[in-house]
């Protein structure tokens, strides 16, 4: 049984009663409730949605130092999401990352942190000095992707590390593989862990008992959840969840005052509100549907000549691994096509857009908000690949593994803020990398600042780029050219 409060929406009531009442405006937003917006915008997309694009107000609350509204709505999110504490995020998952961090680590400290973490990860060990000790995750050599962290990975980080003052994982990875959270959890508590979970991916898994289980029912002490990825939430809307007693929540809050806009959008709020309630009401349902869609559509994709889709069954025959059903990982590679390739083919001749590809694959992200005339393009684009290409006859790719991130010679804080100078990437190797270096999406660095640059990663990022895939971290030209510091 839902409880009642769960279908109140406080925060979105609070702000269309004010847009409903009329009262002259001279605050910001500058537009004054739409009436200073442009035309063809409001043409567009309506001119509602304007009325609810305030400011702090006393009738809307502060996301600063909520008190009323806001702080009522955050209180739902963590009864719906079984934390002592929920947050609305405003910058994605990404400020959420940086929190985590800065609010349990001080300068210095050491933190396990698994390979397949997201940039924001890194940037968030870069601002609060931390120092990181990585360990790498298992893979899929089929495929050629990452599954997740193992336990016997996690206990050998732990052994080599025992200074380490927190963990830092992320679960369910970019395709959905989730990693064995409570025994991995249950090591870090006997050695006095605080656990951190990047559950971007996530948001969905509590609402559903045919999805693994989320990273708060296993013990994590603090996780963030993009609410926009998989849910109802606008882009950038975000949450970060707090359970136990472990993490000092009062540093918490004045991280979050410190790294949010002061002028914050009740537009994304008002939809992190709305996402709430409509997975505490009616979660189970959506995702029936959307479980059944995802189902029916890799049924139908593994029946195509040459085509590949990651099942439940492949990811559990990998002790102590999950997957969420809701995520299409799609292999082209037996055609003697790439991932980037079968996306431009996808987007130009069938109209549809994929969330990711890589050398190998493509990641079709399922949804609340999909439909099965959707799936079904998706299914007849990925057959006429097929048809053109098994005429074709090319030879399947061969799967190749990023190499090895060098050793860190230098924090990643002094690496970045050090001077520097650009050198070429062919001629980079045995330097020390100034900036985080990632294939995005999906944004995991190959190169952490203060790392040593290898030959073998400076060979794999050339051919990557390539293949057309898309490199943050180096600067375009002539040449791909690396930050380093200098000598």
């Amino acid at each position: 049984m839902v409880p009642e409060r769960q279908f109140k929406t406080p925060l979105f009531d609070a702000l269309v009663s004010l847009a409903e009442s009329r009262k002259v405006s001279f605050h910001t937003p500058g537009h004054k409730s739409g009436k200073g917006i442009s035309t063809r915008f409001k043409k567009f997309v309506g001119s509602k949605i304007f009325s609810i694009d305030l400011t702090t107000l006393d009738e809307v609350d502060c996301l600063q130092k909520p008190v009323g509204v806001i702080k009522e709505a955050q209180e739902l999110a963590a009864e719906a999401y079984g934390a002592d504490h929920s947050f609305f995020l405003i910058n994605g998952t990404t400020v959420g990352n940086h929190a985590m961090v800065l609010a349990t680590c001080n300068p210095g400290d050491e933190v396990l942190v698994a390979r397949n973490a997201h940039k924001s990860i890194l940037a968030g060990i870069i601002l609060a000095g931390a120092y990181p000790h990585f360990f790498a995750p298992e893979w899929d050599e089929d495929l050629g992707i990452p599954l997740n962290v193992s336990p016997e990975k996690v206990e050998s980080a732990l052994r080599r590390n025992p200074r380490a003052k927190a963990l830092i994982i992320t679960s369910p990875n970019y395709y959905g593989v989730t990693a064995d959270l409570l025994a991995i959890f249950e090591m870090a508590r006997k050695r006095g862990l605080l656990v951190l979970v990047d559950e971007a991916h996530g948001p969905h898994l509590r609402f559903h008992p045919d999805l693994p289980p989320p990273a708060l029912e296993a013990g994590a002490d603090l996780c963030v959840q993009s609410t926009h990825k998989i849910l109802g939430g606008m882009t950038q809307s975000s949450m970060l969840h707090v359970k136990g007693n472990g993490v000092n929540l009062g540093r918490l809050q004045r991280v979050l005052q410190l790294m949010q806009s002061t002028s914050p959008s009740y537009v994304l709020m008002a939809s992190l509100d709305l996402a709430r309630m409509q997975m505490a009401t009616e979660g189970r349902k959506l995702l029936d549907k959307a479980i059944h869609l995802a189902e029916g559509a890799r049924t139908q994709i593994r029946r195509i000549d040459g085509i590949a889709c990651l099942g439940r069954a492949e990811i559990q025959g990998h002790p102590g691994f999950d997957l969420d059903v809701t995520k299409l990982t799609v292999s082209a590679r037996a055609l003697g096509i790439t991932g980037f390739q079968a996306s431009l083919v996808l987007n130009n001749e069938s109209d549809v857009q994929v969330e990711m590809a890589d050398l190998f694959n493509l990641l079709i992200i399922v949804s609340i908000g999909d439909r099965k005339d959707d799936l079904d393009r998706l299914v007849a684009g990925l057959e006429k690949i097929a048809g053109d290409h098994l005429q074709r006859g090319d030879g399947a790719i061969e799967v190749v593994f990023p190499p090895v991130g060098g050793s860190l010679r230098v924090l990643p804080r002094e690496a970045y803020f050090a001077p520097h100078e650009y050198l070429n990437l062919q001629e980079s190797g045995g330097r020390v990398s100034s900036d985080i270096v990632t294939i995005y999406p999906p944004g995991i660095p190959l190169l952490v600042p203060g790392e040593e640059i290898t030959s073998e990663i400076a060979e794999y990022l050339t051919v990557m780029a390539s293949k057309g895939a898309r490199i943050d971290g180096l600067r375009e030209g002539p040449f791909l050219q690396i930050r380093v510091l200098a000598d």
